[in-house]
């Protein structure tokens, strides 16, 4: 008879987390913004609360959000992200399930300009490649890459942790628990301090750290060295992308959820209580007019810009208020040029001679980032990149339009000139704090893992767990939130 009374004391919590209503599933879910992290949040949320719940995704221009193409001569090239690395293990797992394929690699070599030379090129050869590295930086290639390694080997414990359902409310919560108080401290510390610390040189951040960080977020190597050390790890080589288009994920992932599309900007996001459960109308723009719905669970999946002109988003009705998810965001351009480059303005009078695919700048005062000749979405069994001394599609990313007289530095003569204008990343350093996932009960700010590390692979990321954090705040299930010490509970669950 003594075992019974565990047992009803059991089934009095089932029974009161029954009254609360915490066995019905929610009935409408809103997502805000339709790019990969509203994609993916999407099928998350379907896939943990069951196909019944009607998912409204909100997307004022069109799916793929910084997943992007641009056309020119009939054939589509990208104009936002333009490949993944192979341990993106959600964007690896999209395309399996969507049944999209990896396009082609055309291989093409790489060079760091200085604005005055070539500091580095890259050949054909890999161990020449090695021994140039050696010969001009000595070992610290090795420190930088052993750095990486360590950095990514626990980062990517998070994919553990989500297949056993654990989910974090804070960005903080979820660093400390993949690498403790040393990857807090990486989101305050720069890129510069930490290298030197491991024995890189100044010399090598210049030069190769400097210049990767400029064509994947536009800033310089005083940004936080988490964010310099996920993307100095998509630089390292086995990069893929999807055949016909990287945005083919997104409308895959909301086509696969059944989400319905709701092509309008959201204004604001409104609590309400109905009988002590909390409800968001979320307030919205169309061509029609202005117009409202009620939603038992909101994610925000979409970033919110600090500066006016590009946001006039509001929380209402919040105590305390809501008022510190927006940030300053780097502005990037995208210009896709067809034309001929002016191979000289990098050292090659004769552009048949000129051997390079890609460009990448170190910091010196420059109008640019990265220049790349370009391949299209749909890459034929024939295809071939265009020579130096012909026609191509060039990308050239720049912090600013470039000037018709860049352009003329650039290129001896071009015949299109096509832009597009991302707020791709958070201009680091812009605020003091890392913010939450949870901004209340169950209103989610998926981006907010922006403000660690800025990639589609993460936006994907953050997607996993604000589903997890939704279904199991939803539930109850608290023993799965911010829990310490996971890996041991993982490896127990094992």
């Amino acid at each position: 008879m003594a075992r019974a009374v565990p047992l009803l004391a059991a089934l009095a919590v089932l029974l009161a987390a029954a009254a609360a209503g915490g066995d019905a599933p929610p009935g409408k879910i809103a997502v805000v913004g339709a790019g990969i992290g509203g994609s993916a949040v999407a099928h998350f949320l379907q896939q943990h609360f069951g196909p019944r719940v009607q998912i409204d995704v909100y997307e004022k221009w069109t799916v793929g959000g910084r997943l992007a193409t641009i056309s020119v001569n009939k054939q589509h090239y990208e104009s936002g992200a333009a490949s993944f690395h192979s341990l993106s293990l959600h964007m690896q797992d999209f395309v399996k399930l969507l049944g999209l394929r990896h396009r082609r690699e055309v291989v093409g070599r790489s060079a760091i300009f200085s604005g005055e030379h070539f500091v580095l090129e890259e050949t054909d050869w890999y161990l020449l490649n090695l021994f140039r590295l050696w010969w001009h930086y000595g070992i610290s290639f090795l420190r930088l890459q052993m750095w990486v390694e360590e950095v990514m080997e626990k980062f990517m414990r998070i994919y553990k942790y989500q297949a056993h359902g654990y989910a974090f409310s804070g960005v903080e919560e979820l660093l400390y628990s993949l690498g403790e108080s040393a990857f807090v401290n990486m989101t305050q510390r720069s890129v510069t301090e930490s290298l030197l610390q491991v024995g890189v040189t100044q010399r090598f951040i210049d030069d190769v750290v400097s210049a990767v960080l400029r064509a994947s977020y536009g800033q310089s190597a005083a940004m936080p060295a988490f964010a310099g050390a996920m993307s100095l790890a998509g630089a390292q080589g086995n990069l893929w992308s999807v055949e016909g288009g990287n945005k083919l994920v997104c409308s895959g992932l909301l086509k696969l959820t059944k989400a319905n599309v709701i092509h309008a900007t959201v204004t604001s996001v409104t609590l309400h209580s109905t009988e002590g459960k909390a409800l968001y109308q979320v307030g919205y723009e169309n061509e029609v007019g202005n117009s409202s719905d009620l939603y038992d669970i909101v994610v925000i999946a979409a970033p919110l810009y600090l500066d006016s002109n590009s946001s006039n988003f509001t929380f209402e009705g919040f105590n305390p208020p809501i008022d510190d998810v927006q940030g300053s965001f780097q502005t990037s351009i995208v210009s896709l040029v067809h034309g001929y480059l002016n191979s000289s303005y990098f050292g090659f009078p004769d552009p048949k001679l000129f051997p390079f695919a890609s460009i990448l700048t170190t910091d010196f005062p420059s109008f640019f980032c990265t220049l790349d000749n370009i391949c299209p979405v749909n890459i034929s069994a024939n295809f071939r990149r265009k020579q130096p001394q012909e026609a191509a599609v060039w990308r050239v990313q720049s912090p600013k339009p470039l000037f018709r007289t860049q352009l003329k530095t650039l290129f001896r003569s071009y015949y299109s000139v096509q832009t597009a204008e991302w707020k791709a990343h958070p201009l680091y350093g812009s605020r003091p704090t890392l913010p939450r996932f949870a901004l209340h009960d169950q209103l989610f700010y998926l981006n907010a893992l922006e403000w660690a590390a800025s990639s589609v692979e993460v936006m994907a990321v953050a997607a996993k767990n604000v589903a997890l954090l939704a279904y199991n705040r939803w539930y109850q299930d608290l023993d799965k939130i911010d829990q310490k010490d996971l890996m041991h509970k993982v490896k127990t669950e094992l």
